[in-house]
């Protein structure tokens, strides 16, 4: 084989595993998949909420970090929070719900 190929060669390989692993996920990083799954997740708990006659009136935000809810915002009581808890926890795809929603 030849310098050439060999240098072509070595630097396709290096391009290869260079793009896979940008595409891993870490600690504090998704990866391409979890984001799109997260997303999914995410749009899932917000229509559960607006489904929901009691919780739709509220502006509650929804965040998802590899299938972990956050709810946050203000609603007008505990039963309130406790029931919007219960809501995103249903919904397929969630690990955790992390709420932390304040009742006014």
């Amino acid at each position: 084989m030849s310098d050439r190929y060999r240098i072509v060669r070595f630097l396709t390989c290096f391009a290869f595993v260079t793009a896979l692993l940008g595409c891993g996920a870490t600690q504090r990083r998704e990866s391409t998949g979890e984001y799109v799954d997260d997303s999914v997740i995410t749009t899932k708990v917000k229509s559960a909420i607006l489904d929901d006659a009691t919780l739709k009136s509220f502006q509650i935000n929804v965040k998802t970090f590899k299938g972990v809810v956050q709810l946050s915002g203000f609603v007008d009581s505990a039963e309130y929070v406790t029931k919007a808890g219960e809501v995103a926890g249903h919904v397929l795809g969630v690990k955790e719900v992390r709420n932390d929603l304040v009742a006014k």
